[in-house]
């Protein structure tokens, strides 16, 4: 049996896992593991469904000292919705499966569910079950199911070489938010939105190539992006959140902006519902993952969970 520490990653782990993972002909499933979302088919229709599940634990993406029970909430749906909207797709309905702690009281958990329902009527997402259950930590998982046209979903792996690199919005707010612990950065930190109609829009009108969401930092998760599309990247520095250091927009993560590929000619807009659409560079051939940020090589010094590296968790630099 292999004992997971730090020397390990999650995307060692995940492969390990996907190598044990076969899938029967016919099932349906036309994306498995290692995207934003799986991509499944039913028999004859005209679209496909997307699901993705995310867990949201105490001391690791929180804690009770200094976020709010509504705010715990919210993030918990706002991250699913995140990968729905890295898909370019649309949300059709959630599951939450939720684990007390013994310090867990009846007006915690009212102020974690009207956190949560306030996002999911707001984006029409309705609540249709999950779990419940009882832990030394709090903790939470959700499951979010949507839909996008048949084969049209936006995948990781799709970028092709002379492509441009696009992200939204300003990075390093999250960050920025999570090490200063007030203003209006730690409102983006607690209260991230998703870019839902950003991620339909770079599917239906800019005709984008590939996208993910940004959740552990710009350069892990464009190396992921290189590595899924066997290419190699070359970029300049994304606006940063007012006050936020590069290394913040960097590595920091949780800002949940999208990353996002077009034909190399095609433009993006400046901005979309007013949040910054920026072109920081474009794919090319070169070593699979490869991501070089003014001529030099960038580490993809995100946040990996099994490693605990990173600086837009609770188990990262700030503790």
């Amino acid at each position: 049996m292999v004992k997971y520490t730090k020397a390990n990653s999650e995307g060692e782990l995940l492969e390990r896992v996907r190598r044990q993972v076969s899938v029967p002909r016919g099932a349906g499933l036309v994306l498995g593991m290692g995207d934003d979302c799986a991509v499944f088919r039913p028999r004859g229709a005209a679209g496909d469904l997307l699901f993705t599940t995310d867990m949201l634990i105490e001391d690791t993406h929180f804690t009770r000292r200094t976020h709010s029970a509504a705010d715990v909430g919210w993030k918990a749906l706002a991250r699913g919705l995140s990968d729905i909207a890295a898909m370019g797709g649309e949300p059709r309905f959630c599951l939450l499966s939720l684990s007390v702690a013994p310090w867990t009281d009846a007006r915690w958990v009212d102020g974690f569910y009207a956190g949560f329902l306030r996002l999911a009527r707001r984006e029409r997402v309705p609540l249709a079950g999950g779990d419940l259950a009882h832990g030394a930590l709090l903790m939470c998982d959700v499951m979010v199911a949507g839909a996008v046209p048949r084969g049209r979903a936006l995948r990781r792996d799709g970028a092709r070489a002379g492509d441009a690199i696009y992200v939204s919005g300003r990075l390093g707010g999250s960050a920025l938010g999570l090490a200063e612990g007030r203003g209006r950065a730690w409102r983006k930190h607690v209260r991230p939105e998703p870019r839902l109609a950003l991620g339909r829009f770079a599917r239906e009108r800019l005709h984008a190539t590939a996208a993910m969401d940004l959740s552990d930092g710009l350069s892990l998760d464009l190396y992921r992006m290189c590595v899924a599309s066997h290419l190699a990247a070359e970029i300049a520095e994304p606006l940063r959140y007012p006050g936020a250091t590069l290394e913040q927009a960097l590595d920091g993560g949780e800002d949940y902006e999208l990353l996002f590929t077009l034909p190399a000619g095609a433009l993006a807009p400046t901005e979309f519902d007013g949040v910054p659409l920026t072109r920081i560079g474009a794919m090319r051939k070169g070593r699979a993952g490869l991501v070089e940020l003014n001529g030099a090589p960038l580490p993809p010094r995100g946040y990996d969970h099994l490693r605990g590296t990173g600086a837009g968790r609770w188990g990262g630099a700030r503790k």
